[in-house]
């Protein structure tokens, strides 16, 4: 069912394909139109058989040899039809009318039964059964008999003849199935190119800005090929120019910030009155966040990396181990215990300095939104081929429809009081992304630990199945 409702939808859904096939139609129907429409408007102004004067002389010669022989002559007058022209059943062709001492003698089918030409000789244009018709009569001199021939002469009847007999829309349906296949086939050939470069673009990363290897010959995709290159080179310079502004910015505050802070810190330890300690230490922790600012910026940088150092195997429970026993003194002076479940033996192909980043994020971020007092769960353990890492805390948690966004560049939870520089998860979507992973939020569950609170789930290739390459750009 699933299937059938996606092809429904590709049916129905635009496409340039279906595009081009209808456009093929439009336009043969359009060229068949005109050409029978030329047809009919020629049909109404043809007059040479008209203007033929043997024709008359040698019939009404005929006719006046065998005047003493009706029966003969009446085939005659029958062989004189067919000789003009097989499609006079089909009303297309002239029509005949013999005429002696006012009897019919002969009256072609589809002959207008109502139509007396006034001028022997002359060609008139006549109305007759509703119907415009161009007629002239010559009179036998010997036996006065009376030759009149007739022809169409409204384009708009000869078509509506046509369209009668099938000899419009029959040929166009008979042509359309024979026209839709080889086209589809040409259209799809043609598109070859455009599909290569199509799949190409859909195969790269949102950080592989280099230019595309697909040469196109075509003068028309070429351009196209060329301008995009084009787009991802300037992309490329800019994103370049952007990480060493931010990286150069970061180094150079990391200095005067650190002066500072010391200075203040001397300040501190030197002032008396509790107001004056009071202001210092907002100073210093000013000072801290923005340490910290900067330390997340050249983390991030060195995530965005497009020539990132050595990689190789990451055993992640240790690298667990060493990095809670890191952030267990920032966890103390909160009153937030760390609990560790690693299962032994995970490893992970990867960047050290990247997965550690990821981890010291991942930690803080839940040790920070923790309330005094509370746990944050850390958990390793393996799901087939992938390593899951768990961080859990007893905090406010993020509402599901700030999930996704909170992973963008300094967007921070609007509800959120802690101070923070919306980077932290910015920097761990990043290292998941840099060895194939993936990281999701989700609420604590109860199998997962008591209490509310936000859940961070990631998962990492293990070192056997970790085909890694360096993003670029």
């Amino acid at each position: 069912m699933m299937a059938l409702r996606t092809y429904c939808a590709a049916l129905v859904g635009p496409s340039l394909m279906r595009r081009l096939l209808l456009a093929q139609v439009a336009l043969l129907a359009l060229l068949w139109s005109l050409g029978v429409g030329f047809v009919a408007y020629e049909g109404g102004q043809d007059e040479a058989s008209l203007k033929e004067d043997r024709l008359y002389d040698a019939v009404l010669a005929v006719a006046d040899h065998l005047a003493d022989q009706p029966a003969r002559q009446l085939d005659a007058f029958r062989h004189v039809e067919l000789a003009l022209g097989e499609e006079i059943d089909a009303g297309l062709g002239p029509k005949l009318v013999f005429e002696q001492g006012g009897r019919v003698l002969y009256r072609s089918a589809g002959a207008p039964e109502h139509l007396t030409t006034r001028r022997i000789g002359a060609i008139e244009m006549l109305h007759a059964d509703g119907k415009k018709w161009r007629a002239r009569t010559k009179v036998s001199p010997r036996t006065g008999l009376r030759m009149t021939l007739i022809v169409p002469a409204d384009p708009f009847s000869i078509f509506i003849t046509l369209n009668s007999h099938g000899l419009y829309l029959l040929p166009l349906l008979i042509s359309i199935p024979f026209l839709l296949i080889p086209a589809w086939l040409s259209i799809r050939l043609a598109l070859r190119p455009w599909n290569r470069v199509a799949a190409e673009v859909a195969s790269r990363g949102p950080r592989d800005l280099a230019p595309l290897a697909f040469r196109p010959r075509h003068r028309e995709l070429a351009g196209m090929v060329e301008n995009i290159n084009s787009l991802m080179r300037r992309l490329q310079e800019a994103s370049e120019r952007e990480r060493a502004f931010i990286a150069d910015a970061a180094h150079e505050l990391r200095t005067p910030l650190a002066a500072m802070r010391v200075n203040v810190e001397a300040l501190q330890a030197q002032a008396v009155e509790p107001r004056q300690r009071e202001l210092l230490a907002g100073v210093v922790s000013g000072v801290a966040r923005a340490t910290r600012l900067v330390g997340q910026l050249l983390n991030l940088m060195r995530s965005d990396a497009s020539r990132p150092e050595q990689a190789g195997p990451v055993a992640l429970d240790e690298l667990l181990q060493d990095r809670m026993a890191t952030l267990s003194g920032i966890a103390d002076t909160r009153g937030v215990e760390l609990a560790l479940a690693a299962e032994p033996g995970l490893a992970v192909h990867g960047w050290r300095e990247s997965l550690t980043s990821l981890i010291d994020n991942l930690v803080d971020n839940a040790i920070k939104y923790s309330p005094d007092g509370g746990t944050v769960d850390v958990r390793l353990a393996r799901d087939g081929d992938m390593a899951v890492l768990t961080v859990a805390d007893e905090g406010p948690g993020i509402d599901a429809a700030l999930r996704e966004r909170v992973f963008d560049r300094f967007f921070r939870d609007p509800r959120q009081t802690q101070s923070g520089s919306g980077l932290g998860l910015s920097i761990v979507l990043a290292a998941v992304q840099r060895h194939g992973g993936a990281v999701v939020l989700e609420e604590a569950r109860e199998e997962e630990r008591e209490g509310a609170g936000l859940l961070a789930r990631v998962r990492l290739p293990l070192a056997a199945q970790a085909g890694l390459a360096a993003p670029a750009g």
